[in-house]
């Protein structure tokens, strides 16, 4: 009776509310529901037994075989116990008995918790190690570097050898070996401030001489217009925006800039840029070379460098989102607006408007008409000294840089390299779209190299000694590079290949004419026009013909 109250119960999940048979063996049982209750034990088990709805067949012990010879089973009695046991264990007994080290530490730290157990050394319950132990690097590739050690950080990694392993200056070795580690300093993101202190361009002394300017893409179709150029004066602030047809090529936004910008303020004296495809373009480097202007542009993969006219672009969007709401195509009306709105207000830097400081008084006010007031408006000419006012825009100029370098660099770090030093490099995201070797860019390294430093470039920037076959440009701001600690085994010695980037280098499509040119009284040279990838027409170069192919060996006309 015990057994069909402990069964029902057992399986009570699922016979409560159905209809259910007890087969048993037991006959006498058969005829438990018919007969009264009598027994104390009949009195204790009924009761457990309410509630369900079930009968009592009685099965023969000879037909009964599956449960009656479960209820026989006997005991097991093992006859051998299997223990794990570690391969290295026979070498660390070997390693105790040849280097007195492990005796010589257990007598001088007669205070610690050490205790000698089938020939190895055990600190606290843990197995003992010395300084030169061959199963220390072992060890930490087991718990740092396998699927198991996960490539964590400096804690867990410890935590996860403290719990077995034990061995003087046992911090230090993990903090070492972590630090030297090639994978996760490719693969893992920094936590530091960004590296590279702000490093402010020179203040100009005349307006409009120093200039720097950028494009606003993916414009709505406005009258054939679907990009802007933004063109900013580094002293005034002063800026022209002017509509262009897309797709423009570099002679068609030099005639632009000529119409807009030389007509107004003459040739600038340089321009900051960020690599663009029409800035590096050899039309718009030659046409600028003989005119005497310098062409700074940014770094690869650092707008910050242009980051005057990254501003500008910010407000000039704004503006128009505020503006043309639902009728986006109609923005190329709002630019003259929009130009003049900026002109005329006051610049947080120079604490004028730019109006103001190239042309030297205030941007008239346009007034409301009121009838009945008088129709001459008596209109006061200031005359301001040029030299005073270019001075007091300095000052404040360099007033608001300096606040501006103090501001940045609480949240940055100062970083530098040497010369010969091995860094890795940091690619960003959206620029590896284009890599064909990666089958997910999600878990793609982020850091590539290492790469050597060939020589420093202004204050935070290096030169990198990157493959032949890279199309990037081999300067780089600190921020994108990290140092490399320890041996030189590089997981990725190559870049991914980089195409339609701007800071593209440009790779040959093909050779449009010849010619040899004389110089003095020397034999004449043989030049080709280059015809260059993605490139138009106008932008093919000439190169000199066994330089050229010496450079490009790979190149068949």
């Amino acid at each position: 009776m015990s057994a069909i109250v402990k069964a029902i119960r057992k399986w009570r999940h699922y016979l409560l509310g159905k209809s259910f048979i007890v087969r048993t063996d037991h006959k006498s049982l058969k005829y438990l529901l018919e007969q009264r209750i009598t027994t104390p034990a009949q009195t204790r088990w009924l009761p457990k037994l309410l509630g369900y709805d079930y009968i009592i067949e009685y099965k023969k012990g000879v037909e009964n075989q599956a449960a009656d010879s479960l209820s026989r089973i006997g005991e097991v009695h093992f006859l051998s116990i299997s223990v794990p046991h570690a391969d290295w264990w026979p070498q660390l007994q070997t390693e105790v008995k040849q280097d007195p080290f492990y005796a010589s530490y257990a007598s001088k730290n007669t205070s610690q918790p050490m205790n000698l157990r089938d020939g190895v050394w055990f600190h606290n319950n843990r197995v003992f190690l010395s300084l030169t132990s061959s199963l220390i690097p072992m060890i930490l590739v087991d718990s740092h570097s396998s699927p198991v050690g996960g490539h964590f950080g400096f804690h867990k990694t410890l935590s996860r050898i403290n719990h077995s392993f034990f061995w003087p200056r046992l911090r230090q070795t993990v903090k070492e070996y972590l630090q030297k580690c090639a994978v996760c300093q490719q693969c893992k993101s920094d936590c530091m401030k960004p590296a590279g202190l702000l490093q402010p361009l020179p203040i100009p002394t005349q307006i409009w001489t120093d200039i720097s300017m950028d494009f606003i893409e993916g414009l709505p179709n406005s009258n054939g217009h679907s990009v802007i150029m933004v063109v900013v004066d580094r002293l005034s602030k002063y800026a022209h925006f002017t509509p262009l047809k897309h797709p423009f090529t570099a002679p068609s936004v030099a005639k632009t800039f000529v119409a807009n910008v030389v007509r107004l303020h003459g040739i600038p004296t340089s321009i900051v840029s960020d690599r663009d495809k029409v800035f590096i373009s050899s039309f718009w480097q030659t046409l600028f070379q003989l005119q005497g202007t310098q062409l700074c542009m940014s770094s690869s993969y650092h707008p910050q460098t242009d980051g005057q006219t990254e501003v500008v672009n910010r407000v000039l969007e704004q503006y128009l989102r505020c503006f043309v709401g639902l009728q986006p195509k109609s923005w190329m009306d709002w630019i003259p607006w929009a130009e003049f709105s900026y002109n005329t207000s006051t610049h947080s830097s120079t604490k004028i408007t730019p109006f103001e400081a190239v042309y030297g008084i205030p941007p008239p006010q346009p007034l409301t008409y009121v009838p009945g007031t008088a129709k001459v408006q008596v209109v006061e000419e200031y005359l301001q000294d040029r030299d005073s006012l270019l001075r007091d825009l300095r000052r404040n100029l360099r007033i608001a840089q300096e606040r501006m370098t103090i501001h940045a660099n609480q949240r940055r770090r100062e970083v530098s390299f040497e010369v010969g030093d091995y860094v890795y490099l940091k690619l960003q995201p959206y620029r590896q779209t284009t890599v064909a070797f990666r089958s997910s860019l999600k878990l793609s390294p982020r850091f590539y190299g290492p790469f050597q430093i060939l020589s420093k470039v202004g204050l935070v920037a290096y030169r990198l000694d990157l493959p032949k076959d890279c199309q990037i440009h081999n300067v780089f701001h600190v921020s994108l590079l990290r140092k490399h600690l320890g041996s030189i085994t590089p997981l990725s010695s190559q870049l991914p290949p980089l195409a339609d980037d701007s800071s593209i280098l440009p790779q040959p499509d093909s050779i449009l004419a010849r010619r040899e040119i004389q110089k003095g009284k020397y034999r004449p040279k043989a030049e080709v026009l280059v015809k260059w990838v993605g490139a138009s027409d106008e932008d093919a170069s000439w190169k000199n013909e066994w330089r050229f192919f010496k450079s490009c060996p790979q190149f068949r006309p």
